[in-house]
């Protein structure tokens, strides 16, 4: 039976409502029973500095308190004073912590450990004897509860590392799940089903194991520099560019040449480029060696974050969905968990960045109007306007009252007394070739009014980086979405889409379906062919991510190097 996800898939909700949603009902606490055992449990939890003078000034679980209070203090691991397989299946989970990225000595591993590896205690001094036990059962309880924790809702919460990160997440409430993990003898069982179900989080796991894998190894190896390197070339660096292909996987061991620069090494170059968001030229320039020479370390932290990024997401992002990877500058549209259209956007620059979160797309507007977002009518369009009226209709802009029906002239205006706090309405600009917006607008209600739209410049599309907005997605080929989206859909019906025929005024269609939408950041991902792929970090959030992870660390000496740019070992 699986714990987390199936018994909600199944609708089976009213245990596991109790399990992830906070609040007692677990069907009342146990009466005390007090005996030395219990009293050495209180005593550990009741002492001066708490659970922290415990664990060596270890953040513990809020919730450690609760759990023991709930069971009258009753140790919860020790059976008779004696460890038990529950203990094993924790241990051996924690220990495994690594795959995603986490670290174990942040779970009080190393205490755990030592504390089992002590030779009992002389006769006559039981005493000692129950102290042992009793801060050996608050650490494996302290451990479960965290662990738990950071696979449901993420090592840091986003919501406080970044504040343009909106999507909801999980939410657990660990104690209880530590009570129904115990009472079942299942520990490892309801912990590993804690994990992100989707399968892009369980492709990131599996490269991070073979980049561990490699890592123990050696690094890559580092292709020097020198001359711009093109197809059937002679170069003395060509053996080392042949060594970095085959180990990242582009091109086959045995394969390529070490004289010249030959077909196999071009298409593996190729290869290696498109993972990386480069052109794909095949020609071995600054920018190619510099991904090439990305270190081993750099990666392997580079998949750790994204891994806890997974961890932020929802259960499920929808069967059907668009999504739009920010940093692959990227819009798919998913259908049946397939990807069934993809295209390139432009995001937002990095002084103003596209936010994270999710929508729905309930409508769309054809020939719609552009509404100057307050930010950039303080900062770019007001000091123009003010300098010269006329530009507004030059530019095809006008001024409308707030009632959204008066028309104001703006040769009545006084641009002298106007700021940005007493504009005298809304400014827009009108349909047509000029309008930023483009020919059509793709609407999921948000309050950061972002959302997708066509674009009046499309050459930003050939670039290679296109972080060129105010925050708004532009999207390459609107109209293909329009057509998907209007398929069988009764509002497309009668609507003519040629660039001739639209309407002169906007045209709201609402969709009959109307379609999650999310908008997220990857810098690591495996695609549909199994090829891992990494992105560069345009918005700097892997490297504040980075950055929070190393604030919220429980423990001391586990990670190798504390920035993205010099890479990370093992741990999260």
């Amino acid at each position: 039976m699986k714990v987390a996800i199936a018994l909600i898939g199944r609708g089976c909700v009213g245990f596991w409502l109790m399990v992830l949603c906070a609040g007692p009902g677990w069907g009342g606490d146990q009466p005390p029973i007090v005996n030395l055992e219990t009293m050495a449990v209180q005593q550990q939890l009741t002492a001066a500095g708490g659970p922290n003078d415990l664990v060596a000034a270890t953040p513990w679980h809020p919730q450690l308190q609760d759990f023991y209070q709930r069971r009258g203090y009753q140790p919860a691991w020790l059976a008779a004073g004696q460890p038990g397989r529950m203990i094993d299946e924790l241990r051996e989970v924690l220990n495994n912590a690594a795959a995603d990225g986490l670290c174990p000595e942040d779970y009080h591993l190393d205490q755990i450990e030592s504390l089992l590896a002590l030779p009992a205690p002389p006769a006559g001094l039981e005493a000692m004897t129950r102290s042992i036990h009793a801060r050996l059962d608050l650490l494996l309880s302290d451990a479960f509860l965290l662990y738990a924790t950071d696979l449901v809702e993420g090592r840091v919460d986003p919501n406080l590392a970044f504040d343009d990160w909106h999507v909801r997440s999980r939410r657990v409430n660990p104690s209880r799940l530590l009570e129904f993990a115990l009472q079942q003898g299942r520990v490892k069982s309801v912990l590993t089903e804690l994990l992100p179900p989707q399968p892009a989080y369980f492709d990131l796991r599996r490269v991070l194991a073979d980049y561990r894998s490699q890592w123990l190894a050696g690094d890559w190896p580092v292709v020097p520099g020198g001359p711009t390197l093109r197809p059937g070339m002679e170069d003395p660096r060509l053996p080392l560019l042949r060594q970095r292909l085959q180990a990242g996987g582009d091109l086959a061991v045995g394969a390529g040449s070490d004289a010249f620069y030959d077909p196999e090494m071009v298409a593996a170059v190729k290869r290696f480029q498109s993972r990386h968001g480069l052109g794909a030229d095949g020609v071995l320039g600054e920018r190619t060696r510099a991904e090439l020479n990305v270190p081993l370390t750099t990666r392997i932290r580079q998949l750790e974050l994204n891994l806890e990024r997974w961890r932020w997401l929802p259960h499920s992002l929808g069967t059907n969905h668009i999504l739009v990877n920010i940093a692959d500058f990227r819009l798919t549209v998913v259908e049946d968990d397939l990807p069934v259209l993809s295209m390139p956007v432009v995001v937002g620059t990095a002084y103003r960045k596209t936010p994270v979160f999710s929508g729905r797309l309930s409508y769309l507007e054809l020939s719609p109007y552009w509404y100057v977002p307050p930010t950039i009518l303080r900062e770019d369009l007001l000091p123009k306007v003010k300098g010269n009226p006329g530009l507004l209709t030059a530019r095809h802009f006008e001024i409308v009252g707030w009632d959204g029906v008066t028309i104001i002239d703006p040769a009545t205006i006084d641009w002298r007394q106007v700021k940005a706090e007493n504009f005298p309405g809304m400014l827009r600009q009108r349909p047509g070739p000029w309008n930023p917006l483009g020919r059509v607008k793709f609407m999921f209600p948000n309050p950061y009014a972002v959302y997708l739209h066509d674009t009046a410049d499309p050459g930003l599309f050939g670039r290679e980086i296109r972080s060129f907005s105010s925050g708004c997605i532009r999207i390459q080929r609107p109209f293909a979405l329009v057509s998907y989206l209007l398929r069988g859909d009764p509002a497309g019906a009668g609507l003519n889409l040629s660039p001739g025929a639209l309407p002169a005024v906007p045209l709201r269609v609402d969709l009959a379906n109307p379609l999650p939408v999310h908008i997220l950041y990857w810098t690591a991902w495996v695609d549909g062919e199994g090829r891992i792929n990494f992105r560069d970090d345009i918005y700097r959030r892997d490297f504040d991510l980075n950055l929070a992870l190393e604030s919220a660390r429980r423990a001391t000496g586990a990670l190798l190097v504390a920035t993205p740019e010099a890479g990370v070992g093992r741990g999260g």
